[in-house]
């Protein structure tokens, strides 16, 4: 049975959780503190920190790990995304005090301190920048450094910049953009045979989940002399389906697939050339 590493708590552990269910391996646990659970009877879940995920993965202690790309690179041993998740976006950057002066990379000075909880990932990134720094590892509260003087910069996490600009901060440079993953060691120790077929079938159940949040099913009975442009609007997959409809007359029934942002203007371009009985459904899944 494949074990899947999965966060223990947070954004990530619910996002996670919501994304295993909608592609019908749900959660089977005996309480909601148990440490191990079945996915729908066919995979094996373990609840960690989200932090602990790829080291798990890496010693083999799980077969592949869901968690963010940021602590992946932190933990820096050689794992593999098989999918990009979504969710958990988030940015690690350099930043630093308004007041400070520096807006850029190339205004840092020879020994600069930076603090952060990413120490593997500073020290790569200023390397190979060739900016000579030094680190100063913290465990929290990272925004604060530069104010209490024991850092002039902080490299860390965030999602919008809010956080930052209410302590003072300004983004100096960006690291690198996280997004949670699905992960498997990169060496001998990732899936083989049964398991690797299993998780090659993880993988699509869960990519045919992500397709089709971004997708609405469109239908409606329009004029059929109006086709030309219900195919514009509709362009669907390989264009919109086309049925004739009982007792119709000059109504065709069309179905198309349509990308769910914008979706208010399809409809009105439908309304716009006499179509009626507009159905939009979710889309639980799309293979395509």
């Amino acid at each position: 049975m494949l074990r899947l590493a999965i966060p223990n708590k947070g954004r990530l552990h619910d996002e996670a959780r919501s994304l295993l269910a909608d592609a019908g391996l749900e959660v089977r646990a005996a309480s909601d503190r148990a440490l191990v659970a079945s996915l729908g009877g066919e995979f094996e879940g373990i609840f960690v920190r989200a932090q602990d995920i790829p080291e798990l993965v890496a010693d083999g202690s799980a077969d592949a790990g869901i968690t963010g790309w940021d602590l992946v690179q932190e933990a820096d041993r050689g794992l593999v995304s098989q999918l990009d998740l979504g969710f958990g976006r988030c940015r690690l950057v350099v930043a630093a005090r308004e007041e400070s002066g520096i807006r850029s990379l190339d205004d840092l000075t020879e020994g600069t301190r930076v603090a952060t909880v990413f120490p593997h990932v500073t020290a790569r990134f200023f390397a190979a920048r060739e900016k000579s720094v030094t680190l100063v590892p913290v465990s929290g509260a990272v925004e604060a450094a530069p104010h209490l003087g024991i850092a002039d910069v902080i490299l860390d996490l965030t999602s919008s910049g809010s956080t930052l600009r209410v302590n003072g901060l300004r983004e100096v440079a960006t690291v690198l953009e996280s997004t949670a993953r699905l992960v498997v060691a990169g060496d001998d120790r990732a899936p083989t045979g049964d398991r690797r077929q299993a998780l090659d079938e993880l993988v699509a159940a869960l990519r045919s989940v992500l397709a089709g949040r971004d997708q609405r099913y469109v239908m409606a009975n329009v004029p059929r002399t109006r086709l030309d442009e219900v195919r514009r609007i509709l362009p669907g997959i390989s264009g919109p389906t086309v049925i004739d409809v009982l007792n119709g007359g000059e109504k065709v029934a069309v179905h198309a697939v349509c990308p769910a942002a914008g979706i208010y203007r399809t409809l009105n371009a439908l309304k716009a050339i006499g179509a009626e009985g507009i159905l939009v459904t979710r889309i639980e899944r799309l293979l395509a």
